[in-house]
């Protein structure tokens, strides 16, 4: 079995967020909490892994895959991924994992796969448009993928065209949130520890 390997870039920027403020304890007589990274740090991977793709298409099986392993890595600042298979429409979302503010940039736990890659017929998917919306409501660019060619069973993507949002977004409501939904539990109330996360390709 092989496994997807995330962009290093990814991985790069992951390192920053022991750089944050969010990270440093306030005293020595408070109990340590995670903090989040700032939505900045999200920012710079998305704009950094635009060019290689924020998706990856891939053939196998007689299937096309389409892997959303890079924007998962942002879930803990995302409220959700809009995309489009052949259109520029945005009328699909990709469902996010809960967020550990313990690991905020690892992938969900996934057995199903249904955060890392949708399935379609072999050759399907000619484009397919992305837009990710930020946990304040704030949109990216659309930014549309095609598959490359001949490169066999490797993932891959290339840009067709960038597009800029045509109209303000709807602000997501708290519980469209998972920044918002964690901010707001009980204080001091223990994240469960995370299992393993794995992006196991087939």
């Amino acid at each position: 079995m092989r496994r997807f390997t995330l962009p290093a870039t990814v991985l790069a920027l992951g390192v920053l967020l022991f750089s944050t403020p969010g990270f440093a304890q306030d005293s020595d007589e408070e109990e340590y909490k995670p903090q989040l990274p700032d939505v900045s740090i999200y920012k710079a991977m998305l704009d950094v892994n635009k060019p290689t793709g924020w998706v990856q298409f891939r053939n196998y099986d007689d299937k096309q895959l389409i892997y959303f392993t890079t924007l998962q890595t942002m879930h803990c600042r995302l409220s959700e991924i809009r995309y489009s298979v052949n259109s520029d429409l945005l009328d699909k979302r990709m469902p996010l994992g809960e967020c550990n503010p313990q690991i905020p940039f690892n992938l969900p736990d996934d057995p199903s796969n249904k955060y890392l890659y949708i399935s379609l017929p072999a050759h399907e998917a000619k484009t397919i448009a992305i837009q990710v919306v930020w946990d304040d409501g704030a949109g990216s660019e659309i930014v549309i993928y095609k598959p490359c060619e001949n490169v066999g069973d490797a993932t891959c993507a290339q840009i067709k065209t960038i597009k800029k949002p045509s109209k303000v977004l709807p602000q997501p409501q708290p519980a469209d949130s998972p920044v918002k939904a964690m901010q707001e539990q009980t204080p001091g109330k223990n994240f469960s520890e995370p299992s393993p996360a794995a992006a196991g390709r087939p």
